[in-house]
């Protein structure tokens, strides 16, 4: 910690005036609709600095790069101001067309102070937070929706805009534009919104409300092999920062179903360089900063590229077998051909191409080509220890110990006026990879049955939930250990509990807590 504290001090000694300006330097002139620019002259350093921070992507984000002039009233027919984004680190904005698709303006480079606690602020924290935003390729989202498009992932279009010092198109707004350059893409809220490839998509939710649906509703679905195709693709580009405000969800129909189908944006942490500085390399141990993983040839810690999706992995990808994750693995591996992966990286500026186009090609490269030993990885990560929630809908569990190798689980929906009988949950798990099975009943009266004659066999905890559930347990473990463990209120709980369950009801109605919104 002394050592970080006289680190901190000489970078911030050492700073020229400017060092953490924000706006864009113009480089030279151009067309009148297009500017040279550098992106964050301000990251340029020393080398004794490099030597303890890193050299990141200094050289890249100083890089002089041809860039349109932003033009509000020109752009896709003409654009106009909805509403000032709310993040922490960018300056957004919300703009929207005449036929109402919707955009985000967000600036190139980031402030994280507003991150920090207020007691930090006024320190030598706040410069070296602002400094390590160049361990972030500032021109990788470019690359993405070319690789996302070849395996069937939905993704915006990112293009560059430089705001002139000049333009007051954003009105009260304008000079927190001014003079920076800015990501424009489509965002997904409407039927407006959507593309030509989207003619079965109904509409648009955002998490929050996705969710709300699932677990309101057991009419409602995350597809979640598409799920998994996202994420195996978030891993191979390396983007670590794929929590559920990361996404919106496309609302497609099956019959008496709904299910949404994932929609990744702001793609500001793919090709992330953390490990070439001392003091970088340090803190992204496993002890420290884990998830702030330096994209190689290798997945080095595929863990850590997962810590900040974990409330919604586990819960979006708690129904796929391992033959799921090595099917979407090859299937990837197929689309991301050479001849893809050189075109992807192309769409950087051709300056930036030259800096470091064929070490993002030639790591793509190696990574498509390890992407069934990541999915692996994933898969037995997440097979840990499984939830399987239903929803505030009546439903029928069934856990069934096979053998001592396996334990089934299947959720059925009931018939009802609204829709007909549907297994909404079924998996086979395996006691070598599995440590334990949580089962949420959530409201309505459920029904939970448990059976088979086993030598050995996963641990099941029942969460009967709202309702008057009716909880049963006719199966055999050996051992002196119980394998089930109950959890309810007792007052409208009916058990039949055999010598295999361990009777936890209680008075206390927290005992139904479930974290549906992960907030």
């Amino acid at each position: 910690m002394a050592l970080l504290l006289l680190l901190g001090t000489t970078l911030s000694s050492c700073a020229d005036e400017d060092f953490f300006q924000e706006d864009a330097h113009i480089k030279k002139a151009a067309p009148a609709d297009s500017v040279w620019v550098t992106a964050g002259r301000h990251y340029t350093s020393g080398w004794l600095h490099r030597l303890f921070w890193g050299d990141h992507y200094r050289q890249v984000w100083a890089e002089p790069v041809k860039v349109p002039v932003f033009n509000m009233q020109q752009l896709n027919g003409g654009l106009y101001l909805t509403e000032k984004g709310g993040g922490f680190q960018t300056t957004s904005f919300e703009l929207e067309d005449s036929l109402g698709r919707r955009y985000a303006l967000r600036s190139l480079d980031k402030d994280p102070v507003h991150v920090l606690y207020d007691f930090w602020k006024p320190t030598f924290v706040t410069n070296v937070l602002r400094d390590q935003t160049s361990a972030s390729n500032p021109y990788g989202a470019l690359v993405v929706p070319i690789l996302a498009e070849a395996v069937g992932v939905y993704h915006t279009n990112p293009t560059l805009y430089y705001v002139a010092k000049t333009d007051t198109s954003l009105g009260e707004y304008s000079k927190l534009a001014q003079g920076k350059v800015f990501i424009l893409e489509e965002k997904y809220k409407s039927t407006a919104d959507r593309k030509p490839t989207m003619a079965n998509v109904l509409d648009f939710n955002s998490s929050d409300d996705a969710l709300n649906l699932r677990y309101n509703t057991n009419t409602h679905h995350f597809n979640q092999k598409a799920f998994a195709r996202a994420r195996l693709l978030d891993v191979f580009l390396g983007d670590w920062d794929r929590h559920k405000g990361q996404w919106d969800w496309a609302i497609v129909k099956q019959g008496t179903e709904t299910y949404f189908e994932p929609i990744p944006k702001d793609r500001d942490q793919v090709f992330l360089k953390m490990d070439d500085g001392v003091v970088p390399f340090i803190a992204t141990s496993r002890f420290m900063a884990r998830k702030l993983q330096t994209f190689n040839n290798e997945f080095s810690d595929v863990k850590a590229l997962m810590i900040n999706a974990r409330f919604i992995d586990e819960r979006l990808l708690n129904e796929l077998t391992a033959a799921d994750w090595k099917q979407i693995a090859k299937q990837m591996q197929t689309a991301l051909s050479d001849e893809v992966i050189e075109r992807a990286v192309l769409q950087l500026p051709p300056p930036v191409y030259k800096l470091v186009g064929k070490e993002i090609t030639d790591k793509l490269k190696s990574r498509r080509d390890l992407l069934p030993d990541a999915a692996e990885e994933m898969y037995k990560l997440l097979a840990e220890e499984v939830t399987i929630a239903g929803s505030d809908m009546q439903e029928e569990f069934k856990i069934n110990r096979l053998d001592d190798k396996r334990v089934e689980v299947t959720v059925t929906r009931p018939a009802s006026p609204q829709a007909p009988a549907y297994q909404i949950y079924h998996r086979n798990f395996y006691t070598s990879e599995t440590e334990l099975l949580i089962l949420h009943g959530l409201a309505a009266d459920d029904t939970f049955v448990v059976e088979g004659t086993v030598k050995k066999s996963i641990p099941v905890k029942i969460y009967g939930g709202l309702g008057e559930d009716a909880i049963t347990d006719n199966s055999d473990v050996a051992g002196r250990r119980k394998m089930t463990e109950v959890y309810d209120t007792e007052r409208g709980t009916i058990l039949n509990l055999g010598t295999e369950a361990r009777n936890r009801t209680t008075r206390d109605v927290r005992v139904h807590a479930y974290d549906r919104e992960g907030n």
